[in-house]
């Protein structure tokens, strides 16, 4: 078999025992890999209602069919498991040398169950699999425990993925991290931490092999060349900070809490300025032609020493969200997240909830332990930061994310909390983008730009942004479809835009890879395969159509100024974008999926489980986005 190696690793950590699951083209073609084959392989060995910080949720890794190629920003892997912060998928994707490795080591993916007696390192060295004692590694943060595992096995070529303190205390926005790049958002450091596993460290030594070496480096010469143009200058010169000052412009930049949409310090804290004054380095993923990461560093003040790479969602949720107006104090608070093992973006939103409640009343300074964290107060969002990833006092309580500390506290501070499904919102203030707000409204995994993709058209115009049109469920369709094939290829979506015909090329590409015959149609038709999976898996585990709804204040408070000022999101509006969507996907009108859709998309087991009987009113296949 060529890019697969048609094995996927099963680990059970209570018993120490391994299997091989053998996976044939036709498997492999439908699920490709990344994010769509992980989260297949979720549903096949997470049963229905399983506690998602139990034994019984499956963790899974999976790498793409170009993992470890010469195909560039190819090599990432996707994570998956049943979210502990939203009870659905959680699916994430990672950029690292660690796919690389995994394919190398003989396999397409690895599901993880069970709960480990101690705590507990796992090395996979090709096909065997090592147990070690974690007791040395505890406490220590991600980059640490992987520095020290590599000089304890004395191979520095060793990839290891690794949970923080946080993960160790099941904090339920816990990352993954991995050469220093994060498997975040949805609490799979969590999931890995209720395993009682520091670590997963990996070595393979097998070649990876193409159908067609030839053709693939010439698409892979265009391809470079592409990536290296226009269409990538922004991310290569500002990375995406350079949304910063975009987003300010057009009105739709969270600000403290995302009351407001302007932030009037956007200039120190812009991409522009960031390259002038703290970039150190550009940086790539494993395989990156790009170099979108700018590596940062605090040279004097009281953050000196400061160093990380920072994008633009960090910036937002820790900066402008939090009313905190320079990049010293961002930059440090996002290398605490990072090293500490959480999720930089739900962490902002919650410290700026936890700020908005303060400011109200609701949490007084001694709810704080002493602290103020009143907006723009950054050594109480230092403080904050650390206390979530320790659960220590009010970080306790901050650590269950803001769904369910806004249940708890109660006082009307439901009302302020930033989330869908309990996942933190992502940098836009969707009042003034209509389009996107349904896209976020209907996803899955929870709010997620890198899911929905919707915002485009209402960011490059495309559509009228301060108005709801019916008609727009099929553009928001495309979008969602076309991000799903690329977190399954595992393609970065930086190089979307560097393809003559996205869909035909890289069928071609596909097959030239695996040797597996891939159409465009086809090719189309695994991003809304996947869409409907992830979909299944939230109805099998309890989803209702009121999940798909959007915090009270985008409804309730019109955006005070700038140049969004007035916007506010129409509920029957919402409602009506909702079930368009969902007719639109095939679905019935409460969001179900009907069996004759799920068994179109070559889902036929997941329809006798969750498909219901009624005819879909859209045909399920996608059209080009």
């Amino acid at each position: 078999m060529y890019g697969y190696t048609g094995k996927i690793l099963h680990i059970d950590v209570t018993t120490r025992k391994t299997w091989v699951q053998e996976v044939g083209p036709e498997f492999l073609k439908k699920y490709i890999g990344g994010v769509g084959l992980a989260t297949r392989l979720v549903y096949d060995n997470t049963p229905k209602g399983c506690d998602p910080l139990g034994p019984d949720n499956a963790l899974c890794f999976a790498c793409s069919a170009f993992a470890g190629t010469t195909m560039p920003v190819g090599t990432k892997h996707g994570v998956a498991s049943k979210s502990p912060l939203t009870g659905f998928i959680g699916d994430s994707l990672s950029g690292s040398h660690f796919a690389e490795m995994l394919r190398r080591a003989g396999w397409d993916g690895i599901v993880i169950k069970g709960q480990s007696p101690d705590w507990v390192v796992i090395f996979i060295d090709d096909d065997e699999v090592q147990f070690f004692d974690a007791s040395p590694y505890m406490g220590m943060t991600t980059m640490e425990t992987q520095r020290a595992i590599r000089e304890k096995l004395g191979d520095e070529n060793v990839r290891v993925s690794a949970i923080g303190p946080a993960g160790e205390r099941l904090v339920r926005i816990a990352s993954i991290d991995n050469d220093g790049r994060q498997v975040g958002r949805t609490g799979n450091g969590a999931v890995m931490g209720s395993k009682r596993i520091k670590a997963i460290a990996i070595r393979g030594s097998h070649p990876i092999t193409v159908a067609d070496p030839e053709g693939l480096m010439r698409e892979t010469l265009k391809l470079i060349k592409a990536s290296r143009g226009p269409g990538t200058a922004k991310y290569r010169t500002l990375g995406t900070p350079a949304n910063v000052l975009n987003m300010n412009k057009m009105g739709v930049l969270p600000t403290r809490n995302f009351r407001e949409t302007v932030f009037e310090h956007a200039d120190l804290v812009s991409g522009e300025y960031m390259r002038e004054h703290y970039v150190i380095k550009d940086v790539g993923c494993a395989g990156c032609t790009i170099g979108c990461e700018k590596w940062v560093a605090v040279k004097e003040g009281k953050y000196k020493g400061a160093i990380i790479g920072l994008d633009y969602e960090p910036l937002f949720a820790l900066g402008p969200n939090c009313g905190i107006g320079e990049l010293p104090p961002i930059i440090k608070l996002v290398q605490l997240c990072d090293e500490l093992g959480i999720d930089a973006m739900s962490a902002g939103v919650i410290v700026s909830w936890a700020m908005e409640c303060y400011e109200r009343g609701i949490l007084t300074k001694e709810d704080f332990d002493g602290l103020e964290p009143h907006f723009g107060n950054d050594e109480a969002a230092v403080e904050l930061i650390r206390k979530i990833a320790y659960r220590e006092g009010i970080g306790d309580l901050l650590a269950e994310g803001t769904k369910r500390a806004a249940a708890k506290v109660g006082k009307g501070s439901d009302h302020f909390a930033m989330q869908v499904k309990g996942l933190e919102m992502p940098g836009y203030d969707v009042r003034s983008l209509k389009t996107f707000a349904i896209g976020l409204a209907v996803c899955a995994r929870g709010p997620c730009h890198n899911r929905a993709l919707s915002y485009e058209l209402d960011i490059k115009g495309v559509v009228d942004r301060f108005v709801w049109e019916p008609g727009r469920a099929p553009l928001i369709i495309q979008k969602e479809d076309f991000a799903a094939i690329l977190d399954c290829l595992v393609l970065c979506k930086f190089i979307r835009n560097c393809f003559e015909n996205f869909y035909e090329d890289v069928a071609r590409i596909y097959t030239m890879a695996t040797g597996i015959p891939m159409t465009a149609e086809e090719l189309r038709m695994v991003g809304t395969r996947v869409v409907n999976l992830k979909k299944a898996f939230n109805i099998r585990e309890g989803w209702t159509k009121a999940d798909d709804w959007l915090p009270a204040r985008l409804f309730e408070d019109p955006i005070p100024e700038g140049p969004s000022k007035g916007a506010v999101l129409n509920p029957d509006e919402v409602r009506q974008g909702i079930e368009e969507y969902y007719l639109a996907r095939g679905w019935t009108k409460d969001g179900l999926i009907p069996k004759s859709t799920l068994i179109e998309l070559g889902l036929e087991d997941i329809a006798e489980e969750i498909g219901v009987e009624a005819e879909p009113v859209a045909n399920p296949s996608s059209k080009e986005a």
